[in-house]
Order: C-alpha cells, then sequence, then structure tokens
C-alpha cells in the first residue's frame, strides 16, 4: 500500500476514493472499503482512501475531541489489510480548515488527486464550515469528471455501527459488543519499553506496551491475547492477563500504562512490537492499601483469566 501525504498539485493517474478518518475501521468503513475496492476494479482505477491527521475535531477543540480508537499506525495496517492500494494522509491545520467546499471538489478531488468515481457516507461534510455535502458533489461531479455514490449507515442488529458506538462499548467493558461493531477483538499495538519493574518484584513480571496516547479509550483488568512476544512467529499468541489504567495503588497522579502478564513466558523482549487483543474485562481497576495486598489481587486475576481461557476452550470443544 502506498502512503502518501498532501495533495499533489497535479495528479499523476485516476483514482476511485473515499474520505473520512477511519477511526477503528469497523464493519461500516469495512464495507464502504469492500465496495471502493469493488469499484476501482471494475473501473480500472486505483483505490484510494483520504484521512485526515490530525482528527479535525482534535484540531479544533483537542480536550473534547473523542479518544482515538487506533493510532495512525493502526489505521494504515488496517486500511493495507482491506485491500486498500493508496491512502492520502492530508495534515488538518488552519489552511486547510479555509478551503471552500467548491476549493475542495475542484483543487483537490479534481486536479490534485483526478478522481473519477468517489463514495461517501450519508453523514458526510466537506469543506471550510462543513458546507459542502453529497447534495454538492452531484452537482458538480459532472462538470468534475466524476461519478460519486453515498453509502447509507450500517447496522448491526440494529444498532448503527459507527466510531462513537465502539467508544460507548469499550468505555462501558461490553466487549462483546465490540467485537461485533468492529469484526474483530479491539486491540492496541506498540513496543515493549522500560518499566518500573514492580510486577516483576511481586512476582508477576509483565510487558510496558508504549502508549500512543495518554487517553485509551477502555481501562481495568483484562483477559488478553498477545501477538508478537514470539520471535520469528508474529502471529502467534500468548494469553495473558494485562492492565490499563493509572495504577492508584502505584501513583496518586499516573499517567495511563498499559501491562500485559504473559502466562509461561519468560524472554526479555524490550523493543518488541506487540499487539494486545482484549478478549475480556474482569474488573476495573482499584486502589489497594498496599503492595501484598496488589499482589494478592493479581494472583486472582490471574486465576479467573486462566479460568476464562478454560470455559472458553471447552465452549469451543464442545
Amino acid at each position: 500500500m502506498r502512503v502518501s501525504r498532501g495533495i499533489p498539485v497535479q495528479a499523476e493517474a485516476p483514482v476511485a476514493l473515499t474520505i473520512g478518518n477511519f477511526d477503528g475501521v469497523h464493519r461500516g468503513h469495512q464495507a464502504m472499503l469492500a465496495r471502493l475496492n469493488e469499484a476501482a476494479t471494475r473501473l480500472d482505477l486505483t483505490a484510494c482512501v483520504m484521512i485526515f491527521e490530525p482528527h479535525p475535531r482534535e484540531f479544533f477543540a483537542p480536550d473534547k475531541a473523542p479518544t482515538r480508537l487506533t493510532s495512525l499506525r493502526e489505521k494504515l495496517e488496517l486500511l493495507a489489510a482491506a485491500g486498500v492500494e493508496r491512502v492520502q494522509v492530508c495534515r488538518f491545520n488552519f489552511d486547510f480548515a479555509r478551503i471552500s467546499a467548491e476549493d475542495f471538489i475542484v483543487h483537490i478531488l479534481q486536479r490534485g488527486l483526478a478522481v473519477r468515481w468517489m463514495l461517501v457516507g450519508d453523514d458526510f461534510r466537506f469543506g471550510a464550515r462543513r458546507a459542502g455535502d453529497f447534495a454538492m458533489l452531484k452537482a458538480f461531479s459532472a462538470k468534475c469528471g466524476f461519478d460519486v455514490e453515498e453509502m447509507p449507515g450500517y447496522t448491526v442488529n440494529g444498532l448503527r455501527v459507527s466510531s462513537t458506538a465502539v467508544r460507548e462499548a469499550l468505555a462501558s467493558g461490553d466487549l462483546g459488543l465490540v467485537k461485533r461493531l468492529l469484526g474483530r477483538s479491539y486491540s492496541i499495538s506498540g513496543r515493549v519499553v522500560n518499566g518500573d519493574k514492580l510486577g516483576k518484584k511481586i512476582g508477576f513480571p509483565t510487558a510496558n506496551i508504549q502508549l500512543k496516547h495518554n487517553r485509551p479509550p477502555l481501562s481495568g483488568i483484562f483477559a488478553v491475547e498477545v501477538q508478537g512476544a514470539v520471535e520469528l512467529s508474529s502471529l502467534r499468541a500468548m494469553r495473558g492477563v494485562a492492565s490499563l489504567g493509572v495504577r492508584p495503588t502505584i501513583h496518586e497522579h499516573g499517567n495511563p500504562v498499559l501491562e500485559a502478564h504473559l502466562f509461561d513466558f519468560d524472554q526479555e523482549i524490550y523493543g518488541r512490537h506487540l499487539r494486545v487483543h482484549f478478549l475480556h474485562k474482569l474488573r476495573n481497576e482499584e486502589k489497594y492499601p498496599d503492595l501484598i495486598t496488589l499482589a494478592k489481587q493479581i494472583g486472582r486475576d490471574v486465576e479467573d483469566t486462566k479460568n476464562y481461557f478454560a470455559s472458553f476452550s471447552s465452549s469451543s470443544a464442545s
């Protein structure tokens, strides 16, 4: 997959395009990408996705912007897995925000990207003050040389699939609903970095996984599967228990930390890139009076997680 930043002054080759933030690349996004790929193949065009970095709401109101479901790296990996051939990453700043809807169509869609076919969601808006919509694209499409289609919302069991719905399900700990909305388990990836090695001191060594943002969309103690820990076998999943939170027993005002204790595993994996899949929430994080009490609770979490996997394996076999 080719990743480009900014918009060319003049396009090299025509594309089939869809535009959005694609945070989480949920099942609604996946349906759009499948439709994009089908049209690109049929019309002999490159399947292209335009995304924005940062998210416009992060730019205008960072304190009020929704927490990200995926880092840029994770989003690009998911788009590549969905068969996208090209991603155009547009830096969202004041200059970009001031582009009128008409100029967006003429200078970006027509000249910069040579769009020949375009797919947008039913809530799509673009241009300064969000003045552009599907009706405007339709009005300009003939003279600008592209076809445009609008895709209705995607629903699962009557619930409209959206990044907001995924965030709400994650925040409530409903990982079953999250999986239905995403079509996969929710995961966070990052490199293993040095921590305070407290887990090892109390008998439960952990991998400290670097977070890209200080506002993860979920918190608590989870049963997880972790990919990337076994060298030369990045797809092999190791089972374990993970803590994602501010660790109130250790720090009064700490930043979120993701730590995973892997079962039957004792290797140095600093610098390795791991992907943590969150399968089941055990509990919310709590503050304990001392490290001895914390260690006892971690022991119970380990047993609860092993019981979860045992019951999961039993139900799968039956």
